[in-house]
């Protein structure tokens, strides 16, 4: 299903506005020497992204070396919420390195504890403890492993996850992943790790609890066998967000059968949404939930947050990881967070989501091969359908995309069924110009792609 743009420049159209600069041919010529080394060395699996190779990112910009400008709808996978090399989180990197501490393995650093008691205190009661990880594939990794060992002690080992689902590409988060291409090479699948459908997916009509229920009736799991349910908060692949009854519905099924609810928030925390954390648009709290890119807006850095008898399970030297809370990685999320804080980014993305959402609609109304537009805040999702029907079109929102970058918009390639989603999500930083400016462009990329 992947695929490779192809090393071949191409010559396009110049483009010079306040937030795009485009040139030369793309990809730039002088870049297909460092292009070829990549190929050259790297797993074919690296070699999916646009063909921009970048040479430094401020702000909502990444640059090339070659002149170059592009407008970033991507965060770098979400990750650069308070923006691409903010000055605030640079100075706090400084800082640490200056010290110089630049790893300290799991013993005990001023910084990391100033770290996991923000966390704390941006986290609802009682979600009050804070465990550091690197990636976010690693949280629901341990996500799954807290889980389990809170159901052994109660005879419960389903867990239940949702179709659709990604939540990293390790063993446990592929094996909770609800994509079946992607768990192919699994030769022994754990049988009770159970998908159920999503009721945010637009393809999925059924969007009552009742469905939850009955699957799970249908595929032989008794309520009380269930020691956990996790679901990303919006769905990657689709920015899909559950109805609010349903997970309103879903913690009191929780609650009712002893099974711990969990939220994999790796892509919408920390403001993406227009709220701190994503469930809390569904107004109410899990047990655990899993944080991730966006946590420092640059550097590897993760954590899972919890009921501190959850956490607390394991003994001291038994769940612990060799870079957790990195200092120079705390010291990115420190700044970034206060970033987020004191500059109302939070706030500022749920009033730029309703630009986004003014701007995709026409889009969607204008061009039959958009099938539908899911998102909150500053994720969204063009979900690209070949005309007059719901089959995703691939190829399509492949060359959309490369159109785009063409034209000096940044997206990461498309995601989800069929490889058909484009995926919307610029830094929180981001303003009304610049939004209106990047959905032109993609107004016009898929104008041109026939």
């Amino acid at each position: 299903m992947g695929k490779s743009y192809p090393l071949k420049p191409k010559k396009v159209k110049e483009v010079e506005t306040k937030y795009r600069r485009i040139k030369t041919e793309i990809p730039v010529p002088e870049s297909i020497p460092v292009l070829e080394k990549l190929r050259k060395y790297e797993p074919v699996s690296m070699t999916g992204q646009p063909l921009v190779v970048w040479d430094r990112a401020e702000g909502v910009n990444v640059y090339d070396k070659y002149g170059n400008k592009y407008l970033d709808f991507s965060s770098g996978v979400l990750v650069a919420n308070a923006g691409h090399s903010n000055p605030y989180v640079l100075e706090e990197i400084k800082k640490q390195i200056e010290k110089p501490l630049l790893h300290n393995y799991c013993f005990p650093s001023e910084i990391r504890a100033e770290l996991v008691e923000k966390i704390a205190s941006l986290s609802p009661e009682p979600l009050k403890k804070v465990f550091l990880l690197t990636t976010g594939a690693e949280t629901t990794e341990c996500a799954i492993k807290l889980a389990r060992t809170w159901g052994k002690k109660l005879n419960k080992k389903v867990i239940i996850s949702f179709e659709g689902a990604f939540h990293g590409r390790t063993l446990g988060a592929q094996l909770i992943g609800g994509i079946p291409s992607l768990k192919e090479w699994i030769v022994n699948p754990d049988p009770d790790i159970i998908q159920v459908p999503f009721p945010g997916d637009p393809r999925v009509k059924d969007k009552s609890f009742s469905l939850f229920e009955k699957t799970l009736e249908e595929k032989g799991i008794k309520p009380e066998s269930v020691c956990a349910v996790i679901s990303e908060t919006y769905q990657g692949a689709n920015a899909g967000f559950m109805p609010v009854e349903y997970a309103k519905s879903l913690r009191k099924w929780c609650d009712e059968n002893g099974a711990l609810l969990i939220f994999d928030e790796v892509q919408a925390g920390f403001g993406r949404t227009g709220k701190w954390w994503g469930f809390q648009h569904y107004e109410i709290v899990p047990d655990l939930f899993c944080l991730g890119k966006g946590i420092s807006s640059s550097l590897p850095i993760s954590a899972v947050v919890g009921r501190s008898e959850i956490m607390d399970q394991y003994q001291p030297g038994t769940m612990t990881s060799t870079h957790t809370g990195n200092p120079v990685c705390c010291a990115a999320a420190l700044g970034s967070i206060k970033y987020i804080e004191e500059n109302n980014l939070v706030e500022h993305a749920e009033k730029m989501g309703k630009v986004f959402e003014e701007e995709l609609n026409k889009i969607k109304e204008k061009h039959p091969e958009v099938g539908f537009i899911c998102g909150k805040g500053l994720v969204w999702a063009i979900h690209i359908v070949k005309k007059g029907t719901e089959e995703p079109d691939g190829e399509r929102a492949f060359e959309i995309v490369g159109k785009c970058v063409e034209k000096g918009l940044l997206f990461f390639a498309p995601v989800g069924p069929g490889g058909a989603t484009i995926k919307v999500c610029p830094p929180l930083i981001i303003n009304e110009e610049a939004i209106r400016e990047g959905c032109s462009v993609i107004d016009e990329a898929i104008s041109e792609v026939n």
